[in-house]
Formats: structure tokens, C-alpha cells, sequence
């Protein structure tokens, strides 16, 4: 099983029985389908517009042509390109739908959500997935064509941006006192419009051409005092952008997230609503979320704003070894750089009170596990890291899948893998997926009470360390992707055609007994 950063969720959330996922393998080895998308199977417009084709329009249309065409803006919680591959949020919802359609996904990608929803009234694309809210599509029929939106799928706000150790707004009653910017028609602009009667001054700037993440840039730089945006954005700018806080929430309502479908193909939205729903009480939509995310909720300014400075000091000398042990173990070596980030802060000579050390902290019987000779040698430290990373990944059962792999091989190698093994016993005891790291990661912690350590085989162990350790590690690489421009491993491995490596099929699950007898063994 190869290590890698998307996972074919049908398979990898172990939604599907092993006859459907069988013959759903052999209809991706067919058709191209997949959550993680090649570029070469993305059409990227340079905001005049999508291509001038013709679109099969409705549900039978898009079955016949055997492709969904989905409109959206590049953005870290939309649509971004990894090593010629289709990441984000708005990319596995949508490929996960393709997946199911039986067809492949074709994503537009346009300046703004301005251009998104012109384009979807014209029919140019089955689909509108920049990032919208419900209550941004309700408000944008001004030129009398039907508008449909699909079920909504995540809950954000509404939250004024401002840079660090500024003056800035406590509250939407001083907005008006400062340069404040919000998209045009977006929901922030919109919740802002609901105060006008009740706030005196209120004021701010509706601006087109941007998106959301845009317009934090210019508040970053100083451009503007600040600007109302949707939560989600706020969080994945706040890495990227570390001068930039939230000021204050407005109003106190959730507003939801939620695609909008051309009018030509509206019988795709009974389809929409099944499977959004399906999706939702398959736990789907929570791993989606979790995986972009389930590491964002905490934010220490003075960490990220550390580690951004430490990209340019110190990950130059080290960055060529990260790259070649990546490749040797076919690792991603953005997050293998930001594991050893958090091991060392990219210190070769680091040394922890238990005797760890060098770059990947290795001890002693790790080192020789992997054939190193000195730990404070960087190159050593790196490739054995990176080995033993692998060795811990493939070890973990064959239930365990994707990201949820990765998560646990990562917390494995901090906290040992015995103690990950009755963090997997605890959720089996719980009623819960012993494969899932949303599961995992609320287990470990639990291995510090006397209650629950004492009836494991491996005993106490600081489980929130891992937990934390894993969340940031995530982090840490969201930042650093962002700041480069090269990553060399593609998110999920691909075989010659561009189609993901197949999984191997798991065994026949054991009872919960013998499981943990195999996994000891």
C-alpha cells in the first residue's frame, strides 16, 4: 500500500462493501473517475469564461457524455493544484459525486464567484461550487432566471479580518469607522446588509474580482483596515497570512454552505439530495471535513509566525534531503518536513530530556532499526525518519486507510505503536471505528487515566501528545504548501495512465478478539 495524500474515498472510508468497491475499481480503471483529479482531466480558465462546448445538460446528459462539469475559484477551501493534482474541500464533494455518477469530473476554475454564478445561469457548467452559501444564490437572482441550490453540507460565518496590532473594530457597530471590504452579494455582505436599519454609520466597500482569500491578502499587506469574509476562508488564511486576526463575529446565525445547479440540469438536485444525505449519515462529509479542517481549530500566532521565518533560515539547508528520503520511501516531503519541523524545528543537533535526537528525533533502537549510525548527522536522521515513518505505515491493518493511515502512522511513530494499538482496542470497546483517526485521536487521551490504561496490554502513555502532534504536523505543512511551488509527490499515488494504484483487497475482518491477537503479532 502506497503512502500518500488523497484517498479514494468510496474505498478509503470503507463505505462500500468489498464486492461494490471491487466493481467500483474496475469502473475507475475504466472511466478516470477519482477524488483526487489530474490537471490533465481539469480545464482551467483564464477567467473569460469556461470553454465553448457544448454541456449533455441534466442527470441522463451527464451519464451519456460520461462528465461533470463544475464550476469554481482556486482557493485553498475550494479548488487548488498539487504536483498536477485537483485538491480541496469542493474537489472530493464534487468527484465523490462523480464517483457515484459512474462518470469523470471536469472542474472550470474562474476569477470570482461573480463569474461562477453568470456562468451556471448559462448553463456552461451542471454545476456551481465556489464556496457559496444558500443565502449568496437566493440573493443573486437579478436577472429573473430560476435559481437551485443543493442541500447544504457546512455551516460557516460571517467574521471581520483585521491585521494584529492594529486599531480595529470590536463590533459591526464600528465598522463604519474603519476601511472595511466584503465581497459584492457575497453572505458576508449580505449579513452586513441585515444591520443597516439597526446600526447608525454602519458602512463598508462591496468589491468585485476578488474571492474571499483575495481580499485577506490586501488586508495582510495593508491594503484595507479589514474585511467581512465566511469563516472557513478566515481559517485557512490566518496560516498564510499570521499577521491577520478575527476581530469580532457578526451576528450570531450559522449560515450554510451549498451549491447552486444550472437550470438546464435541475433533476439533478433530487440526486443531489439523496446522496447528500447518504453522504451525511455515511459519516462522508464529516471525514471531508475533517480532512481540511480537522486541524485548523487552534491557531498560535507566534508558532506559525516562528515557523514561516524558519522556511526561509533554515528549511533551505535541509530541504534537498527532505526531497531525496521522500522520494526513496515515496513519501510527500512537504509533510515529511513538517513532521521533522516538529520533532527538532529543523535542528540537527536537538536532544529531548528522554534521550531522542537530531532532526527526526530518533532513539537509539530506532536508529538501528533503520541502519543509522549517527543521529545528529542530518542526512541520516532524515532518511531514517522517513524509513521508519514507512515501516510504521505499513504495519497498521488493512482497514486502515488514507488519510486516516497517514494520521495514525504519524502519531504511531511519536507515542509507539503498542499505544496506538489500545487506542484501537478502546474503540472497539466504545463502539467505534478502530480505522477511522477521528476515532483514534479521541482514544489516545484517554490513555492517561488509570481507569481505562489499566485494563490495556501497553499501559500509560500521554496520549494527548500524539493528537497534538498529528494536528500539527498538519499545519505546519498546510503553511508550507503554500510556499512552494514544486511539491514533487502528487496526493494520492498513480499508476503510468494517471488512474489511482488500486488498494489492496483487505482480509476478511477477524472478531474483535483475534484482531487484536493479529495486530499484537
Amino acid at each position: 500500500m502506497r503512502l500518500s495524500r488523497k484517498t479514494l474515498l468510496a474505498y478509503g472510508l470503507g463505505l462500500v462493501t468489498a464486492s461494490a468497491a471491487a466493481s467500483l475499481f474496475a469502473l475507475l480503471l475504466t472511466s478516470d473517475s477519482f477524488t483526487s483529479t489530474p490537471a490533465s482531466q481539469t480545464d482551467l480558465a483564464d477567467g473569460d469564461g469556461p470553454q465553448e462546448d457544448v454541456i449533455a445538460h441534466g442527470l441522463e446528459g451527464v451519464q451519456e457524455s460520461g462528465e461533470l462539469v463544475v464550476l469554481t475559484v482556486a482557493s485553498p477551501t475550494t479548488y487548488r493544484e498539487r504536483a498536477g493534482i485537483a485538491t480541496g474541500y469542493e474537489v472530493d464533494l464534487a468527484s465523490e459525486v462523480a464517483q457515484s455518477l459512474g462518470v469523470r469530473v471536469r472542474f472550470v476554475i474562474l476569477d470570482d464567484f461573480e463569474s461562477v454564478l453568470t456562468a451556471i445561469r448559462n448553463g456552461e457548467g451542471h454545476i456551481a461550487a465556489p464556496g457559496l452559501t444558500q443565502r449568496e444564490i437566493e440573493l443573486e437572482s437579478t436577472e429573473g432566471k430560476e435559481i437551485l441550490f443543493g442541500p447544504a453540507y457546512k455551516n460557516v460565518r460571517s467574521v471581520t479580518v483585521c491585521r494584529r496590532n492594529t486599531d480595529m473594530p470590536s463590533s459591526v457597530d464600528e465598522i463604519g469607522d474603519y476601511d472595511v471590504l466584503t465581497i459584492r452579494d457575497s453572505g458576508p455582505d449580505a449579513t452586513l446588509e441585515a444591520f443597516v436599519d439597526d446600526v447608525d454609520g454602519l458602512d463598508w466597500e462591496p468589491v468585485a474580482g476578488l474571492t474571499g482569500y483575495g481580499l485577506l491578502g490586501e488586508v495582510a499587506e495593508g491594503e484595507i483596515d479589514c474585511a467581512v469574509v465566511d469563516s472557513n476562508i478566515a481559517q485557512f488564511a490566518r496560516r498564510q497570512y499570521p499577521s491577520l486576526t478575527n476581530a469580532h463575529y457578526i451576528g450570531s446565525e450559522d449560515r450554510q454552505l451549498a451549491w447552486e445547479i444550472a437550470p438546464q440540469s435541475r433533476d439533478l438536485l433530487p440526486y443531489l439530495n439523496d446522496w447528500f444525505e447518504t453522504a451525511h449519515q455515511a459519516g462522508l462529509l464529516n471525514e471531508i471535513d475533517e480532512r481540511y479542517y480537522g486541524h485548523l481549530d487552534e491557531f498560535d500566532y507566534v508558532d506559525i509566525a516562528a515557523f514561516r521565518r524558519r522556511i526561509d533560515s533554515r528549511l533551505p539547508t535541509y530541504e534537498g534531503l527532505f526531497r531525496e528520503a521522500a522520494r526513496e520511501e515515496d513519501l510527500d516531503w512537504t509533510m515529511l518536513a513538517a513532521q521533522g519541523y516538529q520533532e527538532s524545528h529543523w535542528d540537527p543537533a536537538a536532544r529531548s530530556p528522554t534521550g531522542v535526537r537530531g532532526i527526526m528525533m530518533l532513539t537509539r533502537p530506532t536508529a538501528r532499526e533503520v541502519g543509522v549510525s549517527d543521529r545528529l548527522d542530518p542526512a541520516q536522521s532524515i532518511s531514517g525518519g522517513a524509513e521508519y515513518l514507512r515501516r510504521v505505515y505499513e504495519r497498521l491493518p488493512d482497514g486502515v486507510r488514507g488519510y486516516d493511515r497517514l494520521w495514525m502512522a504519524m502519531a504511531a511513530y511519536n507515542v509507539g505503536y503498542g499505544h496506538l494499538l489500545d487506542a484501537r482496542t478502546l474503540a472497539r470497546r466504545r463502539g467505534l471505528s478502530p480505522d477511522k483517526w477521528s476515532s483514534i485521536s479521541l482514544m489516545l487521551p484517554l490513555l492517561t487515566e488509570r481507569e481505562y490504561y489499566s485494563t490495556l496490554r501497553h499501559g500509560y502513555a500521554r496520549g494527548y501528545e500524539p493528537v497534538r502532534y498529528v494536528r500539527r504536523i498538519r499545519e505546519y505543512d498546510e503553511v508550507l504548501t503554500s510556499n512552494v511551488e514544486d511539491p514533487e509527490r502528487p496526493p494520492f499515488r498513480l499508476d503510468d495512465t494517471g488512474v489511482p494504484v488500486e488498494p489492496p483487497e483487505p482480509e476478511t475482518p477477524l472478531p474483535a478478539e483475534q484482531m487484536e491477537e493479529a495486530e499484537e503479532g
